[in-house]
């Protein structure tokens, strides 16, 4: 019998233990340890009017295989689905406009994506961007904001690419680093494009026919609830991992016990408390990682609302709105506007602006609802509605980011029996996770030599 431990409980962790079940069998003792009373990290779904909605993330990258594919392998394929593929609307000097089409992470490729969102005097600084020299150093990495911000003007960091960021981060372009979060756009930068419109033409991703995005049809705890399943983990809920220490052949992991492994799949600054003694370098490295909280606030509408034929706005920084996005879920994925009700999501929170999390729920559910009635110009009555809260739940990617990254993965890498995976890593988004956690039990079952 070997023991492994892995702390963390979200869809790193448990795609970790569901691969190191499956290459060891009844051969592993697992232990999942969490400090929640739940499994699952930033993904969790929620019960509102009747029905299953997620609460943290809603969809993932459908272009990447590693979620189809663990819903294949877990028998689930019939839970995937994809969005009705209708356009968000940004919420920007007070009305709203269509979201531009060929944009990287909102940076557009010429003036003429973001004709009617900016002002004529932007139009003109993108359209002439190509004529001006660009300064740029391979391998060297800046804010988004710096970036865009002197190319093509504020306008379009606040407008086009803060809004996108937010989505992804609950960040913003300037404390979000090209490199990690736009590596494409990098990478053509670097090869020399000449200017930023020819750097973003180059990275833009070609046609496909495969939708953008994927969702599960009941949920995310529909996967969480398999993984968990098949990994058949001793839970340890409720728990937190206080200290870990090399021993004679595997860990000490307290306060919970001896391992021959150790699987870290928490958020950056408890894997830089755990890795202190025996990984410094990595530690200081993972405390360099800030992390962004926010809250959602789920809305239940009367079915015949009229809301707009979008699958969302999302707000432009500086506007006098409280929210910084909304998804119309039942206009955006065809199997929630099955359900009787018109189901909203309202984000709020950005890195270095959390305010509105210290707000009662009844003041976030009143905020909602007001900022969705200013943006969509229909009364908005919930039926009902619910709020859930993520603290410190997005690690933010600032410049200097893969760097961060490459210092801690270089400062386990000589610890044998030990591993690391999460959302810090290589991505925030569900697929990037899940590929860490298949990493992490990669290395482990090697090291165990299975």
């Amino acid at each position: 019998m070997v023991r492994v431990a892995v702390v963390g409980g979200g869809i790193s962790g448990l795609v970790a233990g569901y691969r190191l079940r499956a290459a060891l069998g009844p051969d592993l003792e697992l232990v999942l340890v969490d400090p929640r009373e739940r499994i699952g990290g930033t993904l969790f779904t929620g019960e509102l009017a009747g029905g299953p909605m997620d609460l943290g993330a809603e969809a993932f990258v459908g272009r990447r295989p590693e979620i189809p594919a663990l819903l294949e392998e877990l028998g689930l394929a019939d839970q995937l689905v994809h969005p009705a593929g209708k356009r968000p609307l940004i919420w920007a000097g007070g009305s709203a406009h269509p979201m531009p089409e060929r944009t990287l992470m909102g940076i557009p490729a010429d003036a003429d994506a973001v004709a009617g969102l900016v002002d004529a005097e932007t139009v003109a600084r993108i359209a002439d961007e190509p004529n001006r020299p660009l300064r740029w150093e391979p391998g060297t990495d800046m804010p988004v904001a710096e970036l865009v911000g002197e190319r093509y003007g504020e306008q379009v960091v606040r407008r086009s690419v803060d809004p996108l960021l937010g989505g992804v981060y609950a960040g913003l372009a300037g404390t979000i680093g090209v490199r990690a979060a736009l590596p494409t756009l990098a990478m053509a930068l670097d090869a020399g494009a000449g200017s930023l419109s020819r750097a973003v033409a180059r990275a833009l991703p070609p046609p496909s026919t495969v939708p953008v995005f994927g969702g599960i049809r009941d949920g995310y705890r529909v996967l969480l609830d398999a993984l968990s399943t098949a990994a058949a983990p001793k839970l340890e809920t409720g728990t937190a991992a206080t200290a870990l220490t090399r021993i004679e052949g595997g860990w000490r992991l307290d306060p919970i016990g001896d391992f021959e492994a150790v699987i870290l799949a928490c958020p950056a600054p408890v894997t830089a408390a755990l890795l202190s003694s025996a990984a410094p370098e990595a530690a200081r490295a993972a405390t360099d990682i800030d992390l962004s909280s926010s809250a959602v606030v789920a809305l239940a509408l009367p079915g015949d609302t009229a809301l707009p034929d979008n699958s969302g706005v999302l707000i432009a920084t500086g506007e006098a709105l409280r929210a910084k996005a909304f998804t119309l879920s039942s206009r955006k994925w065809p199997h929630l506007a099955e359900r009787d009700v018109a189901l909203v999501r309202a984000s709020f929170g950005r890195f270095g602006d959390e305010t509105p999390l210290l707000w009662p729920d009844s003041t976030l559910i009143a905020v909602a609802t007001a900022d969705l009635e200013m943006v969509t110009g229909v009364p908005i009555r919930p039926v009902e509605a619910i709020v859930q809260r993520w603290r410190d739940g997005l690690p933010q990617y600032a410049p200097g980011h893969l760097e961060r990254v490459a210092a801690i993965e270089s400062g386990v890498a000589p610890l044998p029996g030990l591993a690391v995976a999460g959302a810090y890593l290589h991505g925030v988004g569900v697929p990037a996770c899940a590929a860490t956690g298949t990493a992490a039990a990669e290395r482990i079952r090697t090291h165990l030599g299975h």
